[in-house]
């Protein structure tokens, strides 16, 4: 595969995080810039229309998910074969993607999800906790479908497009607004056999400790958690 990729990122209210992110994307890129600014009250739409770069803004606070979705139709409307997904939060590194999108590009896999946990990966300064539940969800989702992934809750992923030509796969479903989608994608491309494979990233926690994540502790986490009880009880498609 061949061409130019779409690299989208999700951004909330990021501030100065997301300015010294986009110091690090480099002029001459093999892929196109997307970005979602999903709500902020900052001043993100300007400083990224400013800058000239393409963004779509939703009207409030909508989710992940709709960010990933408005992504997906996006690229698809414009004939992209394969989309990145970032977070605009500064963790994930630019100079990484090429590594996350190779699989695809030599035709070795259909999904990527990005690992901190693999040789060549990092992620300094994790919190203790979310390391914790990181192992924990991984190793539950592991056992419930029989992959041997290493990070499930990285948000770094990469996806051939025609994944979601599947019929079975429907990210227009308004209980994937948030972060219910992530979880949904992999546990289709798992089902369907869709050729899911690891690389390693870099995953980077400020040093202080503080402000590195938007999850709210119960909401966030069930809102990870429930596809999988409801997939795999069947109680959503």
């Amino acid at each position: 595969m061949t061409g130019k990729f779409l690299v989208t990122v999700l951004t909330y209210n990021e501030g100065e995080k997301l300015k010294a992110l986009v110091d690090r994307f480099s002029a001459v890129q093999d892929y196109q810039l997307l970005f979602i600014d999903d709500g902020s009250t900052d001043t993100t739409a300007a400083f990224l229309r400013d800058g000239g770069y393409e963004v779509i803004c939703h009207n409030c606070n909508r989710g992940v998910g709709t960010g990933i979705r408005t992504a997906v139709h996006w690229a698809r409307s414009r004939g992209f074969e394969v989309i990145v997904i970032m977070a605009g939060n500064g963790k994930m590194q630019p100079e990484e993607i090429p590594r996350l999108v190779r699989p695809i590009m030599e035709d070795e896999a259909d999904y990527v999800q990005g690992s901190r946990y693999l040789e060549g990966g990092r992620s300094p300064n994790l919190p203790f906790f979310r390391k914790i539940m990181i192992r924990l969800f991984t190793t539950a989702v592991n056992l419930a479908t029989g992959f041997k992934g290493t990070d499930l809750t990285c948000g770094f992923r990469a996806y051939r497009l025609n994944l979601f030509d599947h019929s079975d796969i429907d990210i227009d479903q308004d209980w994937l607004d948030r972060y219910e989608m992530e979880y949904y994608i992999h546990y289709k491309a798992l089902k369907h056999r869709f050729r899911v494979v690891e690389a390693a990233v870099s995953m980077v926690y400020p040093p202080e400790g503080k402000d590195y994540s938007k999850i709210k502790p119960f909401v966030g986490w069930w809102s990870m958690i429930r596809p999988w009880v409801f997939l795999l009880l069947r109680l959503r498609k």
